[in-house]
């Protein structure tokens, strides 16, 4: 399988950890996590939560972080320089996504160390004006609804997100509106996730094509219809663990036991194409693709792969 997102996903919450600034006081996982069951609109259809400080201590961190920042995450980082905001600073993140016209909505939670007034001070200092949405201040970093705001909600604890989706964050926590919460489903799905991990999420019906699309861009060459792959999947749980070594673990709830078979097939033959295209584009180097293991047991499917980060840096480039 295909880590590049395992690097990007590690690059952006790095990044989007630094959405505030620090001061005493913290709020835990578990904590952070109920508090984006309660905020998260009901449209949600994947969560992730990461904590920073177990990210930033993974072997090569820094050389993957610089490699894969693209020009959006550069310029979001510029942005929130503005507001004298530091990435170390963050203890953890949950984000959000739902779809969106062009793309996934993404929004989330931050928890750590954080100053209402510090915020407030830079911004004054920058000119920057504040946006009032229900009954708080956010900072907008671009101009335009979709451009990413900041809001500090309490001194431990912050959201960002457009201002369409801070609203509704917002609204939710108040009981205005319904919460991803209220979908015994989803809470159930994230109880049952590996909250030990340092990345660790849960997507729900589209959000499940998305994610593989994401982590699994190069087929060699065949071309899926990721959408009609996963159209039998309900929901899908993951995690990263990183140490030595990277350690991707997946499961898959389907519709069926027939489907769950299906897919394991397609799975199967995936595995057999990328050990095949990593062979022949990095012909000497440990395959990766070797220890990627596809299970089945009634209804769900489970996928597993640990790999070293010289052959994630390798996969991330292929």
């Amino acid at each position: 399988m295909n880590m590049r997102l395992t690097v990007k996903m590690t690059c952006l919450l790095g990044l989007l950890a630094v959405t505030l600034v620090a001061l005493p006081g913290s709020v835990r996982g578990q904590d952070l996590v109920k508090e984006a069951l309660g905020g998260f609109p009901s449209q949600t259809i994947r969560l992730e939560f990461s904590s920073p400080p177990k990210l930033r201590s993974l072997p090569n961190y820094a050389s993957l972080r610089q490699r894969y920042i693209g020009p959006r995450l550069r310029k979001l980082v510029d942005e929130l320089g503005q507001l004298g905001i530091h990435e170390e600073d963050i203890s953890g993140l949950v984000l959000g996504w739902q779809p969106g016209s062009t793309e996934m909505a993404l929004y989330g939670f931050a928890s750590g160390r954080f100053s209402a007034q510090a915020i407030t001070e830079s911004a004054q200092q920058r000119n920057m004006t504040p946006t009032p949405i229900a009954g708080k201040q956010a900072y907008c970093l671009e101009a335009g609804l979709a451009g990413t705001c900041v809001v500090v909600l309490q001194d431990s604890l912050g959201a960002f997100g457009s201002l369409t989706a801070l609203t509704s964050i917002l609204e939710a926590r108040e009981g205005q509106n319904s919460s991803l919460g209220s979908d015994t489903r989803v809470a159930a799905l994230v109880a049952g996730g590996n909250q030990g991990a340092p990345i660790w999420g849960v997507a729900m019906g589209p959000a499940v094509a998305d994610w593989f699309r994401g982590w699994m861009p190069n087929q060699g060459s065949i071309k899926l219809d990721w959408e009609k792959v996963f159209g039998d999947v309900n929901s899908l749980t993951y995690s990263v663990n990183a140490a030595d070594n990277v350690t991707l673990g997946l499961k898959m709830d389907c519709k069926t036991s027939d489907s769950a078979a299906s897919l394991r097939q397609v799975l199967e033959g995936l595995k057999l194409v990328q050990q095949m295209a990593w062979d022949s584009q990095n012909p000497g180097k440990p395959n990766p693709y070797q220890a990627m293991n596809v299970g089945m047991q009634g209804n769900q499917v489970s996928l597993s792969l640990t790999t070293g980060y010289a052959e994630l840096e390798l996969a991330s480039g292929t």
